[in-house]
């Protein structure tokens, strides 16, 4: 849907550093501009630069500092590594502290190089993606919440409200509902919309990635192999950090997360130091979580941080005169997805959309919507919409930590077992599990 962000603006006044490492992100399949001079790397920065920038903090004219605020004041949002010696990792840990990205001290492998770029490029792709879409204008209510029953009208109302203001929002409505929705539009409505939406799904991660995933570690937290790592709300920065199905969260970690949402800052593990964040947070449930607090399986105290304003998100049993309309923009949207003709509506699917329950709510319609442009619905017993469990949500999600291992180390079997820090035969046992060849992460002869 976007272009792709590929491009590294490698700035060193050493000819050879240069050299060396360029061929190394090269050969990664990365797009290269070595610079010898920051003034010269400025000349071809802007807003909608493509990429990230790599730097030497010691260099003459103008030092990795001074080009680190250059590129601040063009766009905060281009991620910033800097090269640095033993002597001067004090300046390079203060630029963090301000906002660079990472930074990398001498000697570093290429594979050190290449993971923290493409990182970075991935934090880029995603700012780059959320102003273009931001830069398409406001995104009426029609693009996002369809439907004109009482309750969207009071709904987008309520939206209205509250997007411009950075209190935090619970959101409360059942599984396939738009909840992620609702919360993108929050987002996208207010003046957070030209940063990141950071959406995490607790139900979705093995509970024993959770810590890492949401506060982040530094590097050799886990063993010598484990990188550092930027957790989801250290990378939402100025945007906004959704937690999806909160009442999935362990209580071991509610307490954590209750003292970042009070602190405003966030303490990495491995970390000395806490970091400011400065995310606006919304919450999303399918459970009461009053009822839950009163049953101790959920912090009260958590409870009333989130619960500042509260929006319900209504099922489809609560807006039917809205089925008709939103089943015909997703039979609309399938047909053009899957290059077919729009179907005409036969007197089963119309006594479907009138009668059927929807438990899988807006959800389980869209499935409908493809399953009877593809032919796949039978005039006697439509197809019900297949949701994944949750052991294939998260065998999924191990399987894809596994293959972005893989990816970084180019296949490297010890490379990859240190970073995950899991045992050699465990790692074999996984990826016969998960069909996964790890021929294709190896580069070709």
């Amino acid at each position: 849907m976007f272009a792709k962000v590929n491009s590294v603006a490698f700035v060193d006044d050493d000819e050879s550093v240069r050299l060396s490492n360029s061929q190394s992100l090269e050969l990664a399949g990365l797009t290269v501009h070595p610079f010898a001079r920051a003034g010269d790397a400025l000349k071809v920065i802007d807003a909608k630069f493509p990429g990230v920038v790599v730097s030497d903090i010691s260099m003459p004219q103008m030092d990795g500092r001074a080009f680190f605020s250059r590129i601040a004041e063009i766009d905060p949002n281009i991620p910033v590594i800097f090269i640095t010696g033993h002597a001067n990792i004090n300046d390079a840990v203060g630029s963090m502290m301000k906002g660079a990205y990472d930074y990398l001290e001498k000697p570093y492998g290429a594979d050190r190089l290449v993971q923290s770029v493409r990182r970075a490029l991935e934090a880029r792709q995603l700012a780059l993606d959320d102003r273009q879409l931001a830069s398409a204008g406001p995104l009426s209510d029609a693009d996002m919440l369809i439907g004109n029953s009482l309750v969207m009208e009071r709904l987008r109302a309520d939206i209205r409200r509250v997007a411009e203001t950075d209190v935090a929002i619970l959101l409360e409505g059942e599984t396939g509902t738009g909840k992620e929705v609702v919360a993108k539009l929050i987002h996208r409505s207010g003046a957070r919309r030209i940063h990141p939406f950071m959406p995490i799904d607790f139900a979705a991660i093995p509970e024993g990635f959770l810590e890492s995933e949401l506060f982040g570690h530094e590097a050799g937290s886990f063993g010598a192999g484990a990188r550092r790592r930027i957790g989801r709300i250290e990378a939402a920065g100025k945007g906004t950090i959704f937690l999806d199905e909160i009442e999935s969260l362990p209580l071991s970690l509610q307490g954590r997360l209750l003292r970042v949402l009070e602190e405003r800052e966030i303490t990495p593990l491995g970390a000395n130091e806490p970091r400011g964040v400065n995310a606006r947070v919304i919450a999303a449930t399918k459970e009461n979580l009053y009822d839950l607090a009163r049953q101790g399986t959920f912090r009260k105290d958590l409870f009333y941080r989130l619960n500042i304003v509260r929006l319900h998100v209504p099922s489809l049993r609560e807006r039917r005169e809205d089925i008709p309309l939103l089943f015909n923009h997703f039979l609309v949207e399938a047909a053009a997805r899957f290059r077919m003709p729009r179907p005409a509506l036969t007197d089963s699917v119309r006594a479907r959309l009138l009668d059927h329950h929807w438990s899988g709510n807006v959800r389980e319609l869209q499935h409908y919507a493809d399953n009877v442009v593809l032919g796949m619905v039978g005039e006697d017993a439509p197809v019900e919409a297949a949701q994944p469990s949750l052991q294939q949500r998260v065998d999924q999600y191990e399987a894809q930590l596994i293959a972005d291992a893989l990816a970084d180390h180019a296949g490297d079997v010890r490379q990859t077992i240190a970073t995950l820090a899991i045992p050699r035969k465990t790692f074999y046992d996984k990826l016969k599990r998960h069909e996964i060849d790890i021929n294709r992460f190896r580069p070709a002869r």
